[in-house]
């Protein structure tokens, strides 16, 4: 039987020890560990331009950043909840809207986003259009809502990163929630001043095929204008934490450098995929994260607490809960590229806490 200081020992071994930031040769190593490659992939930028993301792999992807978010969001008050109506659409077509969300000024200073939701108001059918496509089409009434963010990048190209998906009824109208949390997430890393937060919403055909349903032609969403005037606008909420009154949440603030003296945090560090020479062409999604770092330094034992547990060492500031990040990634495979799904384990930070060599601490591993 091992002795009881030992099974505590192996019970807590750190997620990661002080000094183990998230740099781009782990964020590699992690990736290729977890495809059992030993080099990075080159595919070439024609193939890549022509590839086409599966509708299987997007919501695959889509749900394991769903079940990230309610990892992040579970057990947290909201302090702040506040609408913004988009100022304007670029676009409004029958299966497409770019909408525009001017951002600055919006998220209040010592605050932490919790959750960001995309709000649409989805139009009820007219019963003519309802009867006619019954008939056509009597066990098909379900299309496919899409939001993508756009990114105008400094020389005028752009791109756009999955953000949420889910299917909705020609049957049903009101209000529609779509998780943009991601999206807003990145549009904050953007260099100042910042662009609006473009989000991109498209509806499409639930299943592909010569036999497909053509409901996604019935859903409309309401917009600007006579059609969609007062409440029905599309609607943002950001719900976020003031730090000032949640510090237990252990974050750091931004605004503070780290010294000797700073309490055990997590501070913000941004992971960007996008600017990593390693991951162009193969690593679709997503363009970047934030990982967090734990940081700063631990109120230690008295000295008569270390003899009496000699086997304990400094309490460290170490990570105690993180999740899995989704990624969407091309392999090579048979002279094509073929997209998947994966998933890293323990790439982001959700919680820091102080623990000494051996001694038990609490931990949550979130998918």
């Amino acid at each position: 039987m091992r002795p009881l200081w030992l099974c505590w020992a192996l019970w807590a071994l750190p997620l990661a020890g002080p000094g183990a930031a998230l740099t781009e040769e782990r964020v590699l190593g992690r990736l290729l560990r977890q495809l059992r490659l030993s080099e990075a992939p080159v595919l070439d930028e024609a193939d890549v331009e022509r590839l086409v993301i599966p509708a299987h792999v997007r919501a695959q992807y889509v749900a394991l950043l769903q079940r990230s978010h309610g990892a992040r969001s579970r057990g947290k008050r909201f302090s702040q909840n506040f609408r913004e109506v988009a100022g304007r659409f670029l676009v409004s077509e029958v299966s497409s809207h770019l909408l525009v969300f001017h951002m600055e000024q919006r998220l209040p200073p010592h605050s932490e986003l919790v959750q960001a939701v995309l709000r649409l108001f989805q139009e009820p059918v007219p019963k003519a259009a309802l009867r006619s496509h019954e008939r056509l089409f009597p066990r098909s009434d379900r299309a496919r809502v899409t939001v993508q963010w756009l990114h105008v990048r400094d020389d005028g190209s752009n791109r756009t990163s999955l953000i949420d998906s889910r299917l909705v009824s020609v049957h049903e109208s009101g209000w529609k929630a779509l998780d943009v949390t991601d999206a807003v997430n990145f549009w904050q890393q953007l260099r100042r001043p910042r662009q609006p937060l473009l989000l991109q919403v498209s509806v499409q055909r639930e299943h592909l095929g010569p036999l497909a349903s053509s409901a996604h032609r019935l859903v409309r969403f309401a917009s600007q204008g006579p059609s969609g005037a007062g409440q029905r606008e599309p609607q943002l909420e950001l719900h976020t934490l003031d730090l000032r009154d949640y510090g237990a949440q252990g974050n750091c603030d931004p605004k503070a450098p780290v010294t000797e003296g700073t309490r055990c945090c997590r501070r913000e560090v941004y992971i960007d995929l996008q600017g990593m020479k390693w991951a162009e062409n193969w690593v679709l999604e997503p363009p970047g994260f934030l990982a967090y770092e734990c940081v700063g330094t631990c109120q230690q034992p008295p000295e008569p607490l270390t003899f009496k547990w000699p086997f304990l060492g400094p309490r460290q500031c170490i990570a105690s809960e993180t999740t899995s990040l989704p990624m969407i990634v091309s392999i090579p495979e048979g002279g094509k590229p073929r997209t998947q799904v994966v998933s890293l384990p323990n790439m982001r930070v959700q919680k820091c806490s102080c623990a000494s060599d051996g001694a038990p601490v609490p931990r949550k591993l979130k998918p």
